[in-house]
């Protein structure tokens, strides 16, 4: 009996519990739904925009390296400092650079008096050659004469001796002179031959001068290259900027940014701010509403309340995967006056106006639901309650509001379904048509 009695305790005490959960969760099911939410259907103006983060640059930063090595003794400006095109940055220790320079000199003497003196050697060997040539020829027609009337003088007295009308003395001293005469000859022509040497030793003495022409040329070479490294001691502003990094101080030892292997020591940083871009990172699902030309709004932290004119100038046509995230980079000119204050390396927000439509019908972009298929449905409320879910065509979205390009009329009331944390549909969630209990028309209205 005691056994019954128990059990049926525990049979009401379960039973009750049991009721009192279903009541419970009946109640919160019914708190969780929200009450019906209407909006009128309105015209207006709604602006679509592409919302992305990114960074300040500069037009232009230049690095600024010695060409020489050596000590610093000057370096006028330091960090923020305006520098005009041709202002001095920094100059080294010129010593060095100015005893090459003097050397260089004195050996461009040296080859350019070697260089006179083979050309006097050259001028005075074809000038002894004209002359040698000159009095060759002279000899060689004399002697061609005296040998050819000297054997014509043997011959007559040989002639004279067979007729014994001369003695044989006189014969022999005849022909002995025609003998002379010839040998003369002979020589003379030697000396023709030997005049062809002489040619090839002017021939030499050329070689020699245009020997001491390119040993001019090249101390010439020497020199310039000397002073460009005394003038390479001095380094000038490429252009007008401001000085944004400085890395060296006056004594410091610099290396040379053409012979270091490692490219040599920065001195400077110059920045052109003539124009400040903003290097924005936009998501590969924005990127195709954004385009060359368009207006962009930029703010920046460190100047709250204060909006930055600019436009697109460039869309990177590659994208970077990070971490299986794909952005686009967009560039964007700051085009407004107060574009100075901005500086390279601050964040800044950007909003690409990607599309602007004035006088259209809007509704509440949460009384729009999208359906398999693509198609879009809104709940139109009628007269008495009623419900019609209507297919319409969507234009633009500011997320806020969405345009209706066809299917509603301006003045119609629709149904708005909330979408908050604490409604029945979570978060992000919207339901596939309006709340139970909605008296829906058969068939919708199209």
């Amino acid at each position: 009996m005691k056994k019954v009695v128990v059990v049926l305790v525990f049979l009401i005490l379960a039973g009750g519990g049991a009721y009192y959960c279903w009541m419970y969760y009946r109640g919160d099911a019914r708190a969780d739904v929200p009450a019906p939410v209407t909006a009128k259907v309105e015209r207006g103006g709604i602006r679509l925009t592409v919302a992305s983060t990114g960074r300040i640059v500069s037009n232009l930063d230049v690095d600024i390296k010695c060409k020489a090595s050596g000590q610093i003794t000057k370096l006028p400006f330091d960090v923020s400092d305006t520098v005009r095109q041709g202002d001095l940055l920094v100059e080294l220790d010129p010593i060095d650079e100015q005893r090459v320079l003097r050397r260089a000199e004195v050996d461009l003497q040296a080859a350019q008096a070697k260089l006179q003196i083979a050309r006097e050697n050259l001028s005075v060997a074809e000038r002894t050659l004209a002359t040698d040539r000159q009095r060759t020829d002279a000899a060689l027609k004399a002697a061609e004469v005296r040998a050819a009337d000297a054997r014509a003088k043997a011959d007559r007295m040989k002639q004279l001796l067979a007729k014994h009308l001369c003695s044989q003395e006189e014969s022999d001293t005849a022909e002995t002179a025609a003998i002379q005469a010839d040998a003369d000859l002979a020589t003379v022509r030697v000396r023709v031959e030997e005049l062809k040497t002489q040619e090839l030793a002017l021939e030499l003495k050329r070689q020699d001068v245009r020997l001491a022409e390119s040993q001019a040329a090249s101390a010439e070479i020497a020199l310039e290259i000397a002073q460009d490294r005394l003038r390479d001691t001095k380094v000038s502003a490429p252009i007008d900027g401001v000085v944004a990094a400085r890395n060296v101080q006056i004594g410091q030892i610099i290396a040379s940014g053409v012979s270091n292997v490692g490219g040599g020591t920065t001195v400077l940083t110059l920045s052109d701010l003539s124009h400040v871009f903003v290097l924005a990172s936009v998501d590969e699902s924005d990127i195709g509403k954004v385009r060359l030309g368009q207006p962009a709004a930029v703010t920046a932290d460190a100047f709250r309340g204060r909006t930055f004119q600019g436009r697109v100038v460039r869309v990177a046509t590659r994208g970077v995967n990070l971490s299986n995230v794909v952005t686009f980079e967009v560039k964007i000119e700051v085009t407004g006056e107060e574009k100075s204050l901005l500086r390279p390396e601050m964040t800044a927000n950007v909003e690409v106006l990607a599309a602007e439509k004035e006088n259209v019908l809007l509704v509440p972009a949460e009384a729009v639901v999208r359906k398999a298929g693509g198609q879009h449905f809104v709940t139109v409320m009628g007269d008495g309650g009623a419900a019609a879910e209507t297919a319409v065509q969507v234009g633009i979205s500011d997320v806020a509001r969405t345009e209706i390009t066809q299917g509603l009329a301006g003045g119609e009331t629709v149904l708005v379904f909330k979408t908050g944390s604490d409604g029945r549909w979570g978060a992000g969630q919207r339901p596939a048509g309006p709340p139970r209990g909605l008296l829906l028309p058969t068939p919708p209205r199209r």
